[in-house]
């Protein structure tokens, strides 16, 4: 099966992860990414999009079985041409912020629709599945405390609480997380910091998470967030915002929490770090183990293949 892929980000790990696995089981995709060059807490312009168009028409007359559409504002590029199938994966920001107009109205055309979690299919209202970004349980996976913060060279009397976040990152609102930690540290006997980690090779990532004593998740958006499910593959307890499926990740994990408030997310983090325990959140990340969601998207792709889109559907749609 040979699948053409579009996306906004080509260095997102969980993307470059599950094309490494679809590689793995016989699939050859081509990766097209929407030109230009944006930092952390920018957006791409109209110019961008615009350009990227015309590649994609050219790109899509090839010898493809499918082109897979991630993030709601690749699909228009897609739709256009009537060979392939089309199938979009929506990842959470494009229903929520200025692209929810266009991902809405573009998903009905599409053959197969992924999102992350059931509130964003009960948002989006039409057929979709949910299906999360998987995760390497090999890759992620618990190891000894001590060691893990010798190689980061990081204090063990002191408490470290992970953000694996940009701070510019808006979204992920870095002055909330800032401003809390130092509430916790100002609780607690042993000194609290808040570790700022990104931008580092993603091997690494699980190093720093089997270092920390706790993920700190201050987002007021989310679809559903990877580094939560990382986290808890290494058993790294996960203090966070209730948004997107967190609450649901975490409903059988414990150590952790899952707040409403500022004044929830103190609590949970003061008692996380008061516990000083690994969680039991690798047994519950197993369903979404990077082989278990592949071999969903595979199934996923075959029906798109096999069952064309229903013109009568779109044309009923665009009435």
């Amino acid at each position: 099966m040979d699948i053409l892929v579009l996306t906004t980000y080509d260095e997102s790990p969980f993307l470059l992860q599950q094309l490494e696995s679809l590689a793995d089981r016989g699939v050859s995709p081509t990766l097209r990414t929407v030109p230009g060059h944006v930092e952390a807490g920018e957006s791409r312009s109209v110019r961008d999009y615009l350009e990227f168009f015309p590649a994609v028409m050219r790109e899509a007359r090839k010898d493809y079985d499918l082109i897979h559409a991630h993030y709601g504002l690749t699909v228009p590029m897609a739709l256009p041409q009537r060979r392939l199938p089309v199938v979009c994966s929506l990842w959470g920001t494009d229903l929520e912020g200025p692209g929810r107009p266009i991902s809405r109205a573009c998903a009905p055309f599409c053959d197969e629709v992924i999102v992350m979690t059931p509130g964003m299919k009960r948002r989006l209202g039409t057929d979709c599945t949910v299906l999360p970004f998987g995760i390497d349980l090999e890759r992620f996976q618990p190891a000894p405390q001590s060691q893990a913060q010798a190689r980061v060279d990081w204090d063990s009397d002191e408490h470290h609480v992970l953000f694996p976040y940009p701070p510019e990152r808006t979204v992920k609102d870095y002055p909330r997380a800032r401003r809390l930690v130092r509430t916790v540290d100002n609780l607690l006997e042993r000194p609290v910091n808040l570790q700022v980690v990104h931008g580092v090779d993603h091997d690494r990532v699980s190093t720093y998470m089997n270092a920390a004593d706790a993920l700190f998740l201050t987002s007021w958006r989310e679809g559903s967030p990877t580094s939560v499910k990382e986290a808890m593959a290494c058993n790294l307890p996960v203090v966070a915002t209730d948004v997107g499926d967190v609450r649901t990740r975490l409903e059988a994990v414990d150590p952790s929490s899952v707040a409403k408030s500022d004044d929830e997310l103190v609590r949970g983090l003061v008692e996380v770090l008061e516990r000083g325990e690994r969680s039991n959140g690798r047994e519950a990340v197993r369903a979404v183990s990077q082989d278990a969601v592949v071999d969903r998207l595979l199934e996923i792709y075959r029906r798109a293949i096999g069952n064309p889109i229903d013109t009568e559907r779109v044309s009923a749609t665009s009435r």
